[in-house]
């Protein structure tokens, strides 16, 4: 099983970051992941960390795409991918309407067009390809040129039917949030693998809150209290209401050894190519499941 680690960097200083992924790489975690939130910036992070591990692979689930331009995201996620190596995920999406009008400003109007635009220049550029777009809500007229370029997947956080069939069509694959074996396995898999016909496969990278513990409520409860808000956002309705559950703590994988390899298993045989853990519970059940995800990555 392919199993990644969600990072979480807010509020700490570069040396816990450099020791916390220090810990999950020596427990044999070999893919981490980090986000786009008011915190470090993630390509910059990814750079340093992936200096000090050369053996570990990176991506990003995801950078907002609407604060940043394609051109300026292109061009950082190109010297990242020089810096480290080949060893770079690329996840963008269009985040949320709260955060986009709320936090910066911007309109959130036509979230499909302004993603299938940003990719129709982004891609090309992170191929280093010369680039002349001019659409409703993009515009960019660049080539960038980046000594040890090396090629990087490109996913988007694809949730709805026309946003998969686009993932499908142009990009290397998905981000799930809050889906679980059901709607893996009926929707999110085959909708995309479908819209890919004739290219490669497409990955579908399934996140999971997940914690080994002897509390599983609690594990619940706490979840809900601090991401239960997720649940009031349109596009992650529509994934809870596809899997059949109503909160983001139905979601969760938590219990003991054998059930939390069960539910990752399920996940994989629905269509999951690889699954970025999130561990949730206090800190010594955080350790426990980081643990225990190393013994079971491949």
């Amino acid at each position: 099983m392919r199993i990644g680690l969600f990072h979480d960097d807010d509020g700490k200083t570069l040396d816990e970051n450099i020791n916390l992924v220090r810990t999950a790489t020596e427990h044999g975690i070999s893919d981490i992941w980090l986000s786009d939130r008011l915190s470090w910036d993630p390509l910059t992070l990814i750079t340093v960390l992936g200096r000090e591990f050369p053996n570990a692979r990176f991506g990003t689930s995801v950078v907002r795409t609407y604060p940043r331009h394609p051109i300026t995201l292109a061009s950082q996620a190109l010297s990242t991918q020089a810096a480290i190596g080949d060893r770079l995920t690329l996840g963008v999406g269009p985040s949320h309407a709260p955060i986009i009008e709320g936090q910066y400003g911007y309109s959130f109007d036509k979230p499909l067009r302004h993603v299938r635009e940003y990719l129709d220049a982004l891609i090309p550029l992170v191929r280093q390809e010369s680039v002349d777009y001019h659409g409703e809500t993009v515009h960019a007229t660049a080539q960038l040129t980046t000594p040890g370029f090396r090629p990087l997947p490109v996913l988007i956080s694809a949730l709805g039917p026309k946003m998969l069939q686009l993932a499908g069509e142009v990009a290397d694959g998905t981000l799930l949030a809050w889906a679980g074996a059901r709607s893996i396995g009926e929707y999110f898999a085959p909708t995309i693998t479908k819209a890919a016909a004739g290219r490669p496969a497409p990955r579908v990278v399934a996140s999971a809150c997940v914690t080994l513990t002897s509390n599983p409520d609690g594990a619940r409860a706490w979840l809900n209290d601090n991401y239960g808000l997720a649940a009031t956002l349109p596009s992650y309705q529509a994934v809870l209401a596809r899997e059949g559950v109503e909160t983001v703590a139905d979601t969760a994988i938590a219990g003991d050894e054998a059930l939390v390899r069960k539910e990752l298993e399920r996940l994989f045989d629905a269509g999951a190519t690889e699954v970025l853990a999130i561990p949730v519970g206090n800190l010594a059940e955080q350790a426990r499941t980081v643990e225990f995800l190393g013994s079971l990555t491949n």
